[in-house]
């Protein structure tokens, strides 16, 4: 049985103006990335700034083509964006004029919802994510756990097979970044969607995902992938504190310590170049 996501041979390159010149180089970001996702998994990505984590997810989302290989999403090979993945960014990209109810309706708008269907499957969604009696409030109005909920329900709304999620809660607070991971699992567990995420943070990645993939730095490679088995993490204690966890958590940052060190390298040989 075919991967409900593959990555084939998956590399890219962008061109790059050279400074104080006219002439442009080229910079890869991926390199002959092959990655299997499965129907209803979520898998994390982590690694490095600048290792190709975002430029993943974009060519996942068809935003952006491979410069080799090739993404297939159910055997076909995605060429653009389409409905069958929503993506939720890091920042919150809602509509300021319209409110939690009306930019959830959006979304559904984009896709052909009849109107009287849309406030309904709005209001659906909404109480999925937890804001049953915000729906009303503007953008303004909510705090930014809220907000980000609110993006979370627009991107379900219409059903996409796949969530892509690039650091959304990496603006949060400590204490609501932590409540809104538990949030999340909550909702894949009663969505069943398959979801893809992007983080900086291990303790994150290892909270969330039922893989860990480990990127190397720039241009980023699959190093390692690991399997992440916490038993169900939406139990009543907090499987962070257990032994389990760090152990997870350290055979991660093992794999990331090198990683880390040479992108560092490469940053302090940019800036004097």
């Amino acid at each position: 049985m075919s991967a409900h996501i593959a990555f084939r041979g998956v590399s890219k390159r962008f061109q790059v103006k050279v400074r104080g010149s006219r002439q442009h180089s080229e910079f890869t970001a991926v390199d002959t990335v092959d990655l299997d996702v499965e129907r209803g998994e979520f898998v994390v990505l982590v690694g490095p700034s600048g290792c190709g984590k975002s430029t993943l997810l974009d060519l996942l989302g068809g935003l952006t083509e491979p410069s080799e290989g090739e993404i297939l999403l159910d055997g076909r090979r995605i060429t653009g964006p389409g409905l069958d993945r929503g993506i939720v960014f890091q920042q919150y990209a809602l509509l300021p004029w319209r409110t939690a109810q009306g930019n959830v309706e959006f979304g559904l708008e984009a896709t052909g919802v009849p109107r009287r269907h849309r406030a309904e499957r709005a209001r659906e969604f909404l109480d999925l994510v937890g804001l049953t009696g915000f729906e009303d409030r503007h953008p303004h109005q909510l705090s930014g756990g809220m907000r980000q909920r609110v993006a979370i329900a627009r991107s379900l709304a219409y059903d996409p097979q796949v969530l892509l999620m690039d650091e959304p809660f990496a603006a949060l607070d400590a204490q609501t970044r932590e409540s809104m991971q538990d949030e999340l699992l909550r909702i894949w567990q009663r969505t069943g969607k398959t979801v893809v995420f992007i983080t900086h943070s291990i303790d994150e990645a290892v909270h969330l995902g039922q893989r860990v993939v480990v990127l190397t730095s720039r241009p980023g490679r699959v190093k390692e992938t690991v399997a992440i088995d916490l038993g169900d993490r939406t139990r009543q204690e907090d499987p962070r504190s257990s032994p389990e966890f760090a152990r997870y958590r350290h055979r991660i940052w093992d794999l990331l310590h090198d990683e880390v060190s040479r992108a560092q390298q490469q940053e302090k040989e940019v800036v004097g170049a």
